[in-house]
C-alpha cells in the first residue's frame, strides 16, 4: 500500500508546504515513469542525476513509497553513494595512481562491477544484498549491516551526483580548474584518469539505464552551499564520527567534485530525457520533457 503522502512529509521532515511539489511535478513524473515502464513492457531502471543537496533522495523516497505504488508499480532505489569502493581500496588507488584517489566521490572511486552485478540482479528478480556505505566512517559497513532485496521490482531507481554523466574532451582537461587541480594535480594525471573511467567502465554500467533525469542547480556554488548543509546535518547526528569535516574541508571535499559537477550541468541537458530547473532554494522552477501544463515543455 502506497505511504501518505503527508505522513512522507512528516519522516522527512519537510515543511507542509512540500505536498505542493508532489502533486506539481513528482506525481506527474510518477505517471510518466509508469507510461515508459507501460510501453516497454519489463523492468525499467530509472537514473536520476543531480549534484549534492540537490534532493535525490527524497524524490526517490516519495516515488518508491507512494507515487510509484499508486500507479500499481513496485519500485526500488540503488545509491551511487552505497557504492563507493572500501577506504583501504582507494588508500591502495592513491598509492598506485594519484593521492586525490583516497577521497571518494569522482568516478574511478566507485565499485562498477558491484553496481552492475547489483542493478542486473535487481531488475532479474534474484534475491540480492545492497551494498552500504557509511559517510560518517568514510567506508563500508560490513556485510552483516547490509539490505537484502527480494523478489521482482518494476521499477529500479538509480539515483546519484554524476549517474550518467559522460567524459570530457581531452583538451578540457589540459589546465586546472580550480585551486585543488592546481596544486594537487598539477600534471592532470588524476582528472585524465577520472575521464578515462567515465570513457570505459563508467559508461557501460550508465549504458544500463533505460530513461535519465537530472535535477539541474543554478549553480556551482549552490551545490556548494548544499554540501555544507548536509554535513552540518550530519555532524549534529554524530559529532563524534572520524568522517566528519569541518567547513574548509567541506569546501575542499567539492573541489573534487567541480569538473564533473560544471562538466554535467553543461552538457547532461542535452542528453535526458527530463530535466528539472532548480532554484537556489531547490524547488523545481520548471521541467523539460514532463507531460505536465505547469511545466515548461519542450
Amino acid at each position: 500500500m502506497p505511504i501518505a503522502i503527508d505522513d512522507l512529509i512528516a519522516a522527512e521532515r519537510l515543511p507542509p508546504s512540500y505536498a505542493v511539489m508532489v502533486d506539481r511535478w513528482w506525481r506527474p513524473l510518477a505517471r510518466q515513469i509508469a507510461y515508459w515502464h507501460a510501453s516497454a513492457g519489463r523492468p525499467l531502471i530509472i537514473g536520476i542525476n543531480g549534484a549534492q543537496g540537490s534532493g535525490k533522495s527524497t524524490v526517490c523516497r516519495f516515488l518508491q513509497a507512494s507515487l510509484l505504488p499508486e500507479q500499481g508499480l513496485s519500485a526500488a532505489v540503488v545509491s551511487l553513494d552505497d557504492l563507493y569502493l572500501p577506504l583501504q581500496a582507494r588508500e591502495q588507488m592513491a598509492r598506485d595512481i594519484h593521492p586525490l584517489f583516497r577521497t571518494r566521490g569522482v568516478p574511478g572511486t566507485h565499485d562498477v562491477d558491484a553496481g552492475m552485478a547489483l542493478l542486473e540482479a535487481m531488475v532479474a528478480g534474484r534475491d540480492t544484498l545492497i551494498l552500504r556505505f557509511s559517510k560518517a566512517l568514510d567506508d563500508r559497513l560490513p556485510q552483516a549491516d547490509w539490505t537484502r532485496h527480494a523478489g521482482k521490482v518494476d521499477i529500479l531507481l538509480f539515483e546519484g551526483w554524476c549517474v550518467g554523466a559522460r567524459p570530457q574532451d581531452a583538451a578540457a582537461l589540459e589546465q586546472p580548474l580550480n585551486a585543488l587541480e592546481a596544486q594537487e594535480d598539477p600534471d592532470g594525471i588524476w582528472r585524465r584518469h577520472v575521464n578515462k573511467a567515465l570513457q570505459t567502465s563508467y559508461a557501460q554500467w550508465f549504458a544500463m539505464i533505460d530513461h535519465l533525469l537530472m535535477l539541474k542547480p543554478p549553480s556551482f556554488d549552490h551545490v556548494l552551499n548544499n554540501r555544507l548543509r548536509q554535513e552540518h546535518k550530519l555532524r549534529a547526528t554524530a559529532p563524534d564520527a572520524p568522517g566528519i569535516m569541518d567547513d574548509a574541508a567541506v569546501a575542499r571535499f567539492v573541489s573534487h567534485y567541480e569538473r564533473v559537477t560544471r562538466h554535467m550541468v553543461a552538457d547532461l541537458p542535452d542528453h535526458v530525457d527530463l530535466l528539472f530547473q532548480l532554484s537556489a532554494g531547490q524547488d523545481v522552477i520548471s521541467c523539460t520533457g514532463l507531460a505536465n501544463e505547469d511545466a515548461h515543455v519542450s
